[in-house]
């Protein structure tokens, strides 16, 4: 760590030269394209001469592509046949340009790709000219980035720590190209768990994904862990990056492993895949969160329309202000039908943003994934762990072949607080994962038990109807409108809607839950000159009736206890609630409700309701024809844990104590 930390700082100094003749933003284009050219240059230093000899004697020959006979000399994916190498480069001040425009040529083609993507050439120019550019040169062949000295893993953390520093000066998120590495090994332990015993096999190949792919890093710590597990395996990597920048250095680092540079790609993996037939054994990603995604909608609505589950997009579409899920979606049509595994980093947003509706949004995409048994676990991250957020964080464990312990069930697990604080802040990252927390939320997720820290539920559990609740129309009079068939229009200013746990049904909750607490109230209420008598039901059993000119007079003495509803002053409930035009009429209604007849018939088709009989007897009904199956995961409700209020002793001892320390600061201040 001690060599990672010297060379970044050596590097990052480096910058300091450019002080004056660049703006600040603009300090990667030179240190970022120069810190690979000369990992580049490390690498091939013990193969340079027999490269140049071999190039010679190539020469003579017909062969158009010599490339791979090159490359097999450098012992790399690459090579670089230009006579000049860093320590010619300085010995040669006065032609400096020219000399690293040659030698930047004269690598073969796929590192030559990498270097053009920083577009560098266009700052050589601009370096020279303000004498700078032997100056950055001599500066940077003074440091040692050889795989000896730097591994492939802490040249990643080298450039990573340098695009930190760089957008934090520019003020750009520099978390969007990378991911703290201590949550990518905890995603990659969660990621191989159920396959170690597969994975030690002699020999055996695997390929990942990356969609995201960043800077590598992700990528990186896979193959990194796959090789100590089993030095024998190989993990292919693969991925697409958008930032020509982080795309350049991934790139670098996987030709420098020897991995195929052409299994990274470069553009938008949503508008524009670039690996359309490709299926992978793991896939990994920490997309960017609550990014718009309406610059290149058209083309996915397109084949969210048009192809359905036969594209990547058929579960349903995000608001367009979140593309998180297109991420995870586009994941998933790259799993093998054989079984896959994939982990993705979200905020909260994809647990439960979006309603049901008969349109597919999130809401759908949770319910697609669940119902067809994908999601196998949902970790909760401790927050202030990334570079460019302090806000919560997740990780979604995707399977298509659960173990079978595994099938039908999803595993949430808490784990906000597992962390340690870290001694310097960078950017919004204020809080780490030891290697203790690690193993310890790694333990909780293989061990699959119920504890104070892991909650194991059915699919079911988060599935749940979003029903309409339907009061009839009335006229003026208080009569219920009803259409030619018979049947109550429904108003639409007091339609309400109801959650119903999936797992119950739906006339019983009404029935149930529901109905006692919706009363008929009319369209409008009753205004000078009306006259309404309402019926109470009363828990005993009783009943009380009133007119509205004294129903408000009597509510407000039952709060305060006044008044005796009912010989035992208990709650009571609104069952009828009708409008007369007239007092007469009003009185008439009265004189039944007196009458043992007209209180008996209330009281039993009160009692012995049917669901039809409360609808003929409220006007309320459920449209089933409006129903809807939405699915959310509510963290918060599955781990809440009651924390008491402080007593009132408590708080006033606190600010006595404030009192008299304030006062004693006053009379020092006096004096």
């Amino acid at each position: 760590m001690k060599n990672i930390k010297e060379a970044a700082n050596f590097i990052w100094s480096i910058a300091d030269l450019l002080r004056g003749d660049y703006k600040q933003s603009d300090y990667g284009k030179v240190i970022l394209p120069l810190t690979v050219l000369r990992r580049l240059d490390c690498v091939l230093e013990n193969s340079k001469a027999d490269v140049l000899k071999k190039f010679e004697q190539m020469k003579a020959t017909n062969i158009q592509n010599l490339d791979p006979i090159l490359n097999k000399v450098a012992g790399y994916n690459f090579h670089n046949r230009s006579n000049f190498d860093f320590n010619k480069l300085i010995a040669d001040p006065n032609n400096i340009a020219s000399n690293l425009r040659n030698y930047i040529n004269g690598f073969s083609e796929d590192a030559r790709e990498i270097i053009d993507q920083f577009e560098f050439d266009n700052q050589i120019g601009k370096l020279d000219d303000n004498n700078l550019l032997f100056m950055i040169l001599k500066r940077f062949q003074e440091v040692d980035l050889h795989p000896n000295t730097i591994s492939s893993m802490d040249m990643g953390y080298m450039f990573e720590e340098l695009i930190r520093k760089f957008a934090e000066i520019s003020n750009e998120t520099a978390g969007e190209h990378f991911t703290p590495r201590e949550v990518i090994k905890l995603m990659v332990n969660l990621l191989f768990m159920d396959d170690r015993d597969a994975l030690t096999k002699k020999g055996i190949v695997k390929t990942i994904y990356d969609c995201c792919a960043g800077t590598g890093g992700m990528l990186s710590v896979a193959e990194e862990y796959l090789h100590e597990l089993n030095p024998d395996a190989r993990l292919e990597v693969f991925g697409q990056e958008l930032n020509p920048e982080s795309y350049a250095i991934c790139k670098s680092d996987l030709l420098i492993k020897g991995q195929n540079p052409a299994n990274i790609k470069k553009g938008n993996s949503i508008s524009e895949d670039k690996l359309p037939t490709e299926k992978f054994d793991y896939l990994i990603t920490n997309p960017p969160f609550g990014v718009k995604w309406e610059k290149f909608s058209k083309v996915v609505r397109d084949e969210h329309e048009t192809l359905g589950h036969g594209g990547r997009f058929g579960a349903g579409l995000p608001s367009v202000s979140d593309g998180s899920f297109l991420f995870l979606m586009h994941l998933m049509s790259k799993m093998k039908p054989e079984g896959s595994r994939l982990a993705i980093v979200f905020n909260g947003s994809p647990l439960f943003s979006g309603s049901p509706s008969s349109k597919k949004n999130e809401s759908s995409i949770r319910q697609w994934i669940i119902e067809n048994d994908l999601l196998e676990a949902v970790i909760a991250l401790p927050n202030q762990l990334f570079y460019n957020t302090g806000i919560s964080t997740y990780i979604w464990i995707i399977s298509n072949h659960k173990p079978k312990n595994r099938k039908g069930k999803v595993q949430l697990i808490n784990s906000v607080d597992f962390f340690k604080k870290m001694s310097k802040s960078l950017g919004d990252k204020r809080n780490e994962l030891s290697d203790e927390h690690i193993a310890q939320i790694t333990k909780l997720y293989g061990d699959f038990k119920e504890n104070e820290f892991s909650k194991i539920f059915d699919n079911a559990d988060f599935g749940y109807s979003k029903v309409t609740v339907e009061r009839p129309l009335r006229n003026e009079k208080g009569e219920i409108i009803k259409d030619k068939n018979g049947n109550p229009k429904a108003d639409s200013n007091l339609r309400d809607t109801e959650n119903i746990p999936l797992k119950m049904d739906i006339q019983e909750y009404m029935k149930k839950e529901v109905l006692p607490h919706v009363p008929d109230l009319p369209a409008q209420k009753p205004t000078s000159g009306e006259f309404c008598v309402y019926v109470l039901k009363c828990n005993d059993g009783t009943f009380y009736k009133g007119q509205t000119n004294d129903f408000p007079r009597r509510m407000k003495e039952h709060e305060k206890g006044e008044v005796s509803w009912t010989s035992k002053n208990l709650p009571f409930e609104i069952i009828h609630w009708e409008i007369f035009e007239t007092r007469e009429d009003a009185v008439k209604r009265e004189d039944y409700l007196k009458s043992g007849r007209g209180r008996e018939w209330l009281k039993k088709s009160y009692e012995n309701k049917s669901l039809k009989i409360f609808e003929r007897q409220a006007g309320v009904w459920v449209d089933e024809s409006k129903t809807n199956v939405g699915y959310e995961i509510n963290f918060t409700k599955y781990f809440y844990q009651y924390k008491p209020l402080r007593s009132l002793d408590e708080i006033r001892a606190d600010i006595l104590a404030l009192e008299q320390e304030t006062d004693g600061l006053i009379k020092e201040v006096i004096g």
